[in-house]
């Protein structure tokens, strides 16, 4: 009863003031002239000095922010910082991350830099660097916190659904991004991106003309799990090199009616063999780009679990000398026309993420174990065939063990109905 009587006492106090003029009677310039008087307002009376520099990149980076997670103003510094991020090295402690809900959210670790040992993972929550709370800083100042000397260390206190609140102590590093990662895992080609920055596209090409090498190979598995994207005309180029012809992305920015169209062009780099995609939570943006094109296309099938959603686009636009706007300027859409922003792309096969153990073997006959049991004409061979799977295949990852095994059904069912 008390809140309620509250709440009619804030309801009377208030209308009883006189109404001001609505939006539409206001001009531009009148709201150009608020800000201004504003901000002088707040340079003469506010209790401590602020320079003109600060108070004017915080006004902007407020106004930007305030749009959504993606939009901020980068100062020079900043800039500078970005710019080597996107070339593939820079320091700090290895994560993609976004704002929600005022706390900062992994949206993945970077392969193998401190974050990743730590065992931070996609989609947790930091509340408190050094112990200090992230609420009220704006995703580059929270940012810039996790930078830091090599060798310092740095506290990070983890929310993790299901879990309680726990510490952990990462000790910054220089990240040197190793974007692409390949290797036979005995007849299928495995290329790990684990980034789209400018090396991408060549080093994937360079890494599948080097698993080519291999004549036997049945088929190629695309490993973008904790992927976090990067560059737009990277991740079309990727898609470019498994498609032979048609749209890869579409941007629609404010004026919807005239879309920006990037589309194939022929030749595919693996000549229509078999194709598996990885992705799950971790995988955004420029990620979702190329899973997106491939699924609709029906030239991939794509395991794992839901994406991350991020369907939006950054443009980087300089106001030199003081920095650039980082600004949503468009929703990418995939060849379907689907917007995956907000929803993530959807596996064709959903395989959680999963231990792999290795059973024991229970105690019992088999034929060998017989005596006077006949020998296998081609056992030598049989044995360098067993030895070499338990060599190759990655047993410990259950999303990239089922992904193997789809390639190699696939191939093998391709090749029955070639035969017949």
């Amino acid at each position: 009863m008390k809140f309620k009587i509250l709440i009619l006492f804030v309801l009377l106090i208030f209308s009883s003031y006189p109404s001001y003029a609505k939006d539409k009677d206001i001009s531009e310039y009148d709201y150009l002239k608020f800000l201004g008087e504003s901000i002088e307002k707040i340079k003469s009376d506010y209790v401590e000095h602020i320079d003109n520099k600060e108070i004017v990149e915080s006004a902007i980076n407020g106004i930007l922010s305030s749009l959504d997670p993606h939009s901020s103003f980068l100062n020079a510094k900043s800039l500078d910082d970005m710019k080597i991020q996107t070339k593939g090295e820079f320091g700090g402690l290895g994560i993609e991350v976004t704002m929600e809900n005022g706390f900062v959210k992994v949206i993945s670790p970077i392969d193998n830099t401190p974050a990743d040992k730590a065992g931070i993972k996609a989609g947790d929550y930091i509340t408190h660097l050094d112990k200090k709370s992230v609420i009220g800083l704006s995703l580059d100042e929270a940012v810039n916190k996790m930078r830091g000397p090599v060798g310092s260390k740095l506290q990070v206190t983890i929310g993790r659904v299901d879990n309680e609140p726990f510490d952990v102590t990462i000790k910054r590093d220089i990240i040197k991004i190793t974007t692409v990662r390949s290797r036979l895992e005995k007849d299928v080609g495995y290329v790990r991106i684990t980034t789209f920055s400018e090396q991408t596209n060549n080093s994937t090409k360079d890494a599948i003309k080097k698993l080519k090498k291999n004549k036997n190979l049945k088929g190629y598995i695309v490993d973008l799990r904790n992927n976090p994207g990067g560059l737009l005309e990277q991740a079309v180029a990727i898609s470019d090199l498994f498609l032979e012809k048609g749209e890869i992305v579409s941007t629609r920015g404010r004026d919807s009616e005239n879309p920006e169209t990037y589309k194939a062009r022929p030749g595919d780099i693996i000549n229509g063999l078999p194709l598996v995609v990885l992705i799950n939570s971790g995988s955004a943006s420029a990620s979702e780009i190329v899973a997106g094109a491939l699924q609709d296309h029906k030239r991939a099938i794509i395991l794992g679990t839901q994406s991350f959603g991020k369907g939006s686009v950054q443009t980087i636009i300089p106001v030199n000398p003081f920095g650039a706007l980082r600004m949503t300027t468009a929703r990418y859409f995939t060849p379907s026309g689907r917007s995956i922003q907000k929803k993530g792309i959807t596996p064709d096969i959903t395989v959680e993420e999963a231990k792999v153990e290795k059973l024991e073997t229970r105690n019992g006959n088999r034929e060998s174990d017989l005596k006077g049991a006949l020998d296998n004409p081609n056992k030598n061979e049989e044995n360098k065939n067993v030895n070499e799977t338990k060599k190759n295949q990655s047993v410990n990852d259950f999303q990239l063990s089922r992904a193997l095994d789809l390639v190699r059904g696939i191939s093998l069912y391709k090749n029955k109905l070639a035969i017949n």
